[in-house]
């Protein structure tokens, strides 16, 4: 609010790749009824898609932010855990650590969620969160044209990737190297411990009371 922000709509969504539920319906894809707008956070992309919105915050376990993104054909950004507050948001899983709760902007275009995430990450959100360091943005390092090196895969193992998602992944890559940036292929580590052991057991440590309870 301190930002000048109007906050007019909250999506109730939890743990899910659509966007539905028995209280509010089901959330439709902005350019296609017929389809899905993606989730969890498809509300925000729906309306951010559908021209009802410039920003979106919506939060992201698992693909959350990113899918509806895709989905609706706008831009998510799933920051590193924690750069944001995630107070007043609510967690499938009562104090759930090992897959953590993030929160992040959605939007239209890239320069959008850069301009969200400078507004941000201020002093005012830092007072109020001590949970969030406080760094602010960092404009030298986004504006810088220094070369970087990029670890990227197309499929990690465990998961079957659709021949879009595999030729979105190439495509970005050929650009990135067309750009003077160095990919570098590689394969996520122990992947099946990562996926079974930690996400898996960790988003359902409490036998699922809490997200069956949030239902």
């Amino acid at each position: 609010m301190n930002q000048r922000a109007l906050i007019y709509k909250r999506f109730p969504i939890l743990l899910s790749i659509d966007c539905g539920n028995t209280l509010f319906g089901q959330t439709l894809n902005p350019f296609n009824h017929k389809k899905t707008s993606g989730g969890s956070s498809g509300g925000d992309a729906a309306l951010v898609g559908g021209g009802g919105s410039l920003i979106g915050i919506g939060t992201d376990v698992a693909a959350s932010i990113r899918v509806p993104c895709g989905f609706c054909g706008i831009c998510g950004f799933k920051p590193t855990g924690y750069r944001l507050s995630v107070k007043g948001t609510t967690s499938p899983v009562d104090g759930m650590n090992a897959a953590i709760n993030v929160t992040g902007p959605l939007a239209r275009d890239m320069d959008s969620l850069v301009l969200c995430m400078k507004a941000l990450l201020c002093d005012e959100l830092f007072r109020l969160d001590p949970a969030v360091p406080p760094l602010p943005f960092n404009d030298e390092i986004y504006s810088s044209s220094r070369p970087l090196r990029i670890g990227y895969y197309d499929g990690d193992g465990y998961f079957q990737p659709s021949p879009s998602m595999r030729r979105a992944v190439q495509e970005t890559r050929k650009l990135l190297q067309e750009a003077g940036h160095t990919l570098i292929p590689f394969t996520p580590p122990r992947i099946n411990f990562l996926v079974d052991e930690l996400f898996t057991k960790g988003v359902s440590a409490d036998g699922c009371s809490t997200l069956v309870e949030n239902l």
